[in-house]
């Protein structure tokens, strides 16, 4: 057996190469090698397998030359070739299908052709020395020189694909637990709204809650990504253990390993006594790392080591600590941006972002304003011994119409200011803070030329109250609204009003 590809092969590997480096979605690029493949190489049939990250089974992802949708296929560790190749991380060649009993042909693709005919090969696809999923193929037996060769030409296929496959698996497991149907319950938890946008937040985390999935909190700087994740942890079976918390943004890099892991006697200067860490504190529960998007790449590197092994060595220490941790990170950034721009790993996020969360910034939750408001105006009344009860008119006014870049904590802030400044029973709009009353820049002259259509609607709708009232007639009309009939005629053929519709129903 030569240790060369050919030059056919050589120029398919290439192609290859060249398809997974376009930027394209994950699910076309593997369709593309099998494209390629096919062309190729002579492949007949082919399909790529992703492994499950729970349980471990492999499931079917894209074919070709095969009649079914993703999902709907799988195979448990050791069912079928592909369930032996995925169990054992050994390719398997068949060369003449026709007398292999374990070949299931699930996909039915096979029934009606000959197998003896048909050569089989099943290949593993690793990433980062962990099998991720399976490519295998069929070609016409007569075709096949040199089984090994052809099994040397797919795993070198296989192996570029294994970060794609990989992420690919990520983003699969991501897409299966959002479309979960289930009618949600409400969970237990502080967060407070009634809006759409609040309630599909609550969905996702009571489906998301009772698994051990990693979950990736985004959304603006002060919209409640800590409650979130605190409704997580509690309605989890992790609830009774304990919930640690780590601002990643207040974390120095030269503290960084000591803070989350921990670190023995004189590991360094300073360290006077043995510690254990956030994730070692955080055993049996939920780790909660806010800011993650503010980690420096050798903050990221480590995080991403201990994500990945699920276990890690104190500083100083040979000892290793195996830990049982639910990760739920947050971030106000847009990751995908800082992947583009080199800020932020690209393999850290998919190992993060396995089930998103967005929750909405305030000015996109309406309905929630005045019934935050409310809160907030209760709960300080009662910490700072007030009689405080209500909200004015005016300024509900000006709290619906704030744009709210801090969200809810600046609005938490204004109320608590105004609960502070009243001395009445009531909240009232001079006790808001002045930025509430004005626009936010770029929105200064969104009303100016809106006065006079305002003015005439106003008028237009109290000239027709007026003459459904008199049953079309303008004199009296004119009389109700303190006028003369000539401006009534006027108003009426200025705004296209038909007297004679409110005589026609007063008749009828």
């Amino acid at each position: 057996m030569t240790d060369d590809f050919s030059l056919i092969e050589l120029r398919a590997l290439h192609e290859i190469a060249r398809v997974l480096s376009r930027s394209r979605e994950l699910k076309d690029q593997l369709q593309d090698t099998l494209d390629v493949l096919s062309t190729r190489l002579g492949m007949e049939r082919g399909m790529i397998s992703i492994l499950d990250l729970q349980t471990g089974e492999a499931w079917l992802d894209v074919a070709r030359g095969v009649d079914v949708e993703t999902g709907q296929i799988s195979y448990r560790p050791g069912e079928g070739i592909t369930g032996k190749v995925a169990q054992t991380g050994r390719p398997m060649a068949i060369a003449n299908l026709g007398k292999e009993t374990h070949f299931l042909d699930r996909t039915g693709a096979r029934k009606s052709l000959n197998r003896a005919e048909l050569a089989f090969l099943c290949v593993p696809i690793f990433y980062q020395g962990s099998c991720v999923g399976i490519l295998s193929a069929d070609k016409l037996a007569h075709q096949v020189e040199q089984i090994g060769e052809e099994v040397k030409t797919l795993s070198a296929v296989a192996e570029l694909l294994g970060k794609v496959v990989h992420f690919r698996a990520v983003e699969e497991e991501n897409r299966r637990l959002r479309r979960m149907l289930a009618e949600a319950r409400r969970p237990t938890t502080n967060i407070i709204g009634r809006s759409k946008v609040i309630q599909e937040v609550l969905r996702l985390i009571d489906q998301v809650a009772d698994t051990n999935t990693t979950v990736l909190i985004t959304g603006e700087t002060g919209t409640g990504k800590e409650l979130v994740a605190k409704a997580i942890h509690d309605n989890s079976r992790r609830g009774n253990g304990p919930m640690v918390q780590v601002n990643c943004a207040a974390m120095p890099d030269t503290l960084l390993e000591s803070e989350l892991f921990g670190h023995e006697k004189g590991a360094f200067t300073g360290a006077i006594t043995r510690r254990r860490g956030r994730f070692e504190e955080a055993q049996a529960g939920s780790i909660f790392l806010d800011e993650v998007g503010e980690l420096s790449p050798i903050a990221q590197a480590k995080l991403l080591r201990v994500l990945q092994e699920r276990e890690f060595q104190p500083l100083g220490s040979s000892r290793t600590v195996k830990v049982d941790v639910r990760v739920i990170t947050a971030s106000n950034k847009d990751l995908e941006t800082e992947i583009s721009q080199g800020a932020f790993r690209q393999d850290l996020f998919y190992r993060l972002n396995v089930f998103p969360i967005y929750l909405p910034p305030l000015r996109e939750r309406g309905p929630d304003i005045l019934l935050l408001a409310d809160y907030f105006v209760l709960k300080y009344a009662r910490e700072f011994s007030k009689q405080i009860k209500r909200i004015t008119t005016s300024a509900i006014d000006m709290l619906m119409s704030y744009h709210w870049p801090g969200n809810v904590r600046e609005l938490e802030n204004c109320v608590e200011r105004a609960v502070l400044l009243s001395q009445e029973n009531a909240i009232d709009s001079w006790h808001l803070p002045p930025t509430l009353q004005m626009k936010p820049e770029g929105m200064q002259n969104v009303s100016r030329g809106k006065l006079e259509a305002l003015t005439s609607a106003f008028e237009r709708d109290l000239i027709t109250d007026a003459l459904k009232d008199v049953r079309g007639n303008q004199s009296q009309a004119a009389r109700l609204l303190g006028t003369t009939k000539r401006i009534i005629q006027y108003k009426v053929e200025k705004y296209g009003i038909d007297p004679r519709r409110f005589r026609a129903k007063q008749s009828a």
